[in-house]
């Protein structure tokens, strides 16, 4: 018997979309990680792991509150700007949870109905498109799977090979490589760290503090030398005077970052996308969680409808979400023209003093 419904990824898009589907639906909802156990190795998501206040707001809205064993030490109250263009430093107040992101995808699977079924450590693969849906084939093990499924829904992040299947011509949007590396440290770090060089990158670059560990990350252009301009980004700075010791690990990811509406995937009448899968991410910060979780909100809303006409109610849903987008592009280009960036540091606008101890 197939499935009404197929989830390919059990991040936040696709474990929120599962856990508000009508249970009258029979679903699956597949990751190629194990959510529901531990996991012993140090493997996670390359991700930054802060929850920004607009993702802070749409799980408040949903009625739910992330459990103290998902979040880390320090919590951030502060971001520290650094501009190595303009030679230009600011602090400014922004209130971010600081998480281990495992835990966080762990706890959102936690809360998903047992009438879903769920299929982890599966590798999806491939699809076929038939008269009443898509036939999927997986991995788990070592043998292949195949299930068929009414409507099938990509929520595994900006390298979909789901989406790249059925929408090749989504190529074209640009994307940059994300490189992680934790640190051993002994510095006190009581701030999320934005950094701005545009000889390393036209995105950002960024510092975070978790138990004792410091995390530094870039959004790169996919270029032969991103790694040698990671590389200047670290001895900048330690120049500027951050002390870390050995590396512990090294992660990295594709982002995604729309430059206009038409970069949106919304599916078609037996697929959606969600999440970043879809193209939903913030121009400006690359902040992904908050749109996972309410492209799945607007997807499933439409869904509960009926599946019959749901890609139109969907496209609907998404226009709040839309227009947000519109405003982090226009964000985006005080942010990352340099002159601009300068002036906005120079004036002082929203930031603020920072005391420090006496020595």
């Amino acid at each position: 018997m197939p499935y009404d419904i197929a989830i390919i990824g059990a991040g936040p898009a696709g474990a929120t979309l599962a856990r508000l589907l009508d249970k009258r639906y029979r679903i699956l909802l597949l990751d190629k990680r194990d959510l529901l156990e531990p996991e012993e190795e140090e493997r996670s998501k390359c991700c930054g792991g802060l929850l920004a206040p607009d993702a802070q707001k749409v799980l408040g809205r949903m009625g739910l509150a992330v459990p103290a064993g998902v979040l880390v030490s320090p919590q951030l109250f502060l971001v520290r700007t650094i501009d190595f263009d303009n030679k230009l430093e600011r602090f400014y107040q922004r209130f971010y949870f600081n998480m281990d992101r495992r835990r966080f995808d762990e706890w959102l699977v936690s809360l998903i109905p047992p009438h879903v079924d769920m299929g982890m450590n599966c590798r999806f693969t491939s699809l076929a498109e038939g008269n009443e849906g898509y036939e999927i084939a997986f991995i788990h093990g070592n043998r292949i799977y195949t299930e068929k499924a009414r409507v099938l829904v990509a929520a595994n992040g900006a390298w979909s090979n789901a989406r790249r299947q059925v929408f090749p011509e989504s190529e074209k949007i640009k994307r940059y490589i994300a490189i992680q590396e934790w640190y051993e440290t002994t510095e006190d770090i009581p701030y999320y760290g934005a950094i701005f060089d545009s000889v390393v990158t036209d995105f950002y670059s960024w510092i975070i503090a978790k138990d004792g560990k410091m995390v530094i990350g870039s959004a790169l252009r996919p270029t032969k030398d991103a790694r040698e301009k990671f590389e200047r980004l670290k001895n900048e700075l330690r120049d500027f005077g951050y002390v870390f010791g050995d590396r512990i690990k090294r992660e990295g990811t594709y982002l995604l970052r729309p430059r206009s509406g038409s970069e949106i995937y919304t599916g078609n009448d037996h697929m959606a996308l969600v999440g970043e899968a879809a193209g939903f991410i913030s121009p400006s910060s690359a902040e992904g969680i908050s749109y996972a979780i309410r492209s799945a909100i607007a997807l499933a809303d439409s869904l509960n409808k009926g599946i019959e006409g749901f890609q139109y109610r969907y496209r609907k849903n998404l226009k709040p979400l839309m227009r947000n987008l519109t405003y982090k592009r226009l964000k985006s280009i005080g942010m990352y023209n340099k002159t601009l960036r300068a002036l906005i540091m120079k004036s002082g606008i929203l930031s603020i003093d920072v005391m420090t101890d006496p020595e």
